[in-house]
């Protein structure tokens, strides 16, 4: 099948499942937490990956006070940024970033500062300057909050911008944030992006003269 083209004029990037393969560790740590509340990992793995901790806690434990699931998150995020072991990169990951030096990007990531600077060292890539992270929004993904402000950062009109996402909810949040969306890996497909790709070796990217930005996916 031939590669679809899009423009753009700024990328959004998400890092866990789109440059950064944590799964490992989310994995360890959400199983752990699931099993101190009594909760099933199968179903609480369904809905942790793409949003903050405490949006999800709050989906899983919808009766517990706010204060409580922030405090639990805060535990979370130290447990998550002290664990890097099978903190690996996306396949492609790193010369996908590298294509993209001198071009407005941006990383949008429901991690926070501290979780973030550890997953992209552990992994081998540079951290783009522009960084969208937990501490900058007061809504979790599938809140469009995060991508909107990553594109006012850039100074990009959102409907400049692609997104590449992993999630169903970082999916929704490109997508009501008025924004095209490349889905990367096997989380996204059924998610509904406007195209997919099985991992970042199946995107080039080229710097047109009038600054645009064209993608080729898949």
């Amino acid at each position: 099948m031939p590669a679809t083209v899009l423009t753009a004029h700024a990328l959004l990037l998400d890092m866990d499942g789109t440059l950064v393969n944590s799964d490992a560790v989310v994995e360890r740590v959400w199983r752990r937490w699931a099993e101190r509340h009594g909760l099933d990992g199968d179903e609480v793995m369904k809905v942790v990956h793409g949003r903050q901790g405490h949006a999800s806690m709050a989906l899983l434990l919808p009766d517990r006070p706010v204060e409580q699931n922030l405090a639990d998150n805060a535990r979370l995020l130290a447990e998550e940024t002290a664990d890097t072991r099978g903190v690996i990169e996306i396949p492609g990951a790193s010369a996908f970033l590298a294509s993209l030096r001198g071009l407005p990007h941006a990383l949008v990531t429901s991690a926070d500062v501290a979780l973030s600077t550890a997953r992209m060292n552990a992994a081998g890539l540079p951290l783009p300057e522009i960084r969208v992270t937990a501490e900058s929004v007061g809504a979790s993904k599938p809140d469009p909050e995060g991508f909107l402000k990553g594109a006012a950062e850039l100074g990009i009109d959102p409907a400049d911008c692609v997104v590449f996402e992993d999630s169903g909810a970082g999916i929704a949040a490109g997508r009501a944030a008025g924004m095209r969306v490349v889905g990367v890996g096997p989380r996204a497909g059924s998610h509904a992006p406007d195209v997919v790709v099985r991992d970042l070796t199946q995107v080039t990217v080229d710097a047109l003269d009038d600054g645009t930005i064209r993608l080729h996916v898949g």
